[in-house]
């Protein structure tokens, strides 16, 4: 996502990239993030002292790993700098610091920053309201071969959005993939299929299936683009909650008019 971010900043005149962060050890430190991403020398090197990076910004866009998140959640809050989420897979716990570090700094957090992908969790809540108990549930993703997390944290905000719109919990009618003599499926179950392999960006499909009929709500994402251009949004959002001097938790479906 880095190459993506750096090429969209670059392109927005009201955005100014001051430099990237990677792990320790990465070839690309010292290196510029424009020559990185092709789009020319921008003057902004890739680091990887991450309290660096964030005593020069204003606003950190994170698309990294769930440990990286927590210390970057801290480092902001003590900085003073807003910050964008798009990471996922993090404890109740590291949820907890992020929640905690937005006491005093603007953050966002999203599964997922894809305009289209916040629509279609609109859709689903809408969408499940109105099929009520008369239908089974089933959310069906694939991504990248290199994905770590199972299932996405896309796919997991899904069936959040599909539990509350039923007046339940996900972590109550959750089933995560079904093998061997699993018996007949109980009614308000909600079951998650993930799916791995080669270079594919992220599919999500929400699958009612009542009787007689079947309702399939699809997200396709065909590259990075749509995730960065949802950053760079979050971005000038929380830059001006930054600049107001506020602080507080916020999310896409919040600045989309979703909510």
């Amino acid at each position: 996502m880095g190459r993506t971010i750096t090429s969209l900043v670059a392109a927005d005149p009201d955005l100014q990239l001051v430099c990237g962060c990677e792990v320790p050890g990465s070839a690309t430190i010292g290196r510029d993030c424009g020559e990185l991403a092709g789009v020319g020398a921008l003057e902004a090197e890739v680091t990887d002292d991450l309290e660096a990076m964030v005593r020069q910004s204003d606003v950190v866009i994170d698309f990294s790993h769930p440990d990286t998140t927590e210390k970057l959640a801290g480092l902001s809050a003590d900085h003073q700098a807003g910050l964008v989420i798009g990471t996922t897979g993090l404890s109740a716990a590291q949820q907890q610091s992020v929640r905690s570090a937005a006491e005093r700094i603007p953050v966002l957090m999203s599964p997922n920053m894809s305009v289209g992908v916040n629509v279609t969790f609109k859709l689903v809540e809408l969408a499940t309201k109105a099929l009520g108990q008369d239908v089974d549930i089933e959310i069906f993703e694939m991504h990248h071969s290199h994905k770590n997390d199972a299932p996405s944290g896309t796919a997991v905000r899904l069936g959040e959005v599909a539990a509350a719109a039923r007046e339940t919990t996900l972590q109550e009618q959750a089933i995560y993939g079904r093998e061997g003599f699993t018996g007949e499926r109980k009614p308000g179950n909600i079951g998650f299929h993930s799916a791995r392999g080669g270079d594919i960006v992220g599919d999500h499909s929400v699958i009612y299936a009542g009787t007689g009929e079947r309702i399939e709500i699809t997200h396709r994402s065909q590259s990075r683009v749509n995730f960065g251009a949802g950053a760079i949004r979050a971005a000038h959002y929380i830059a001006d909650k930054h600049k107001r001097g506020e602080a507080g938790f916020f999310d896409m479906p919040t600045i989309l008019g979703l909510s």
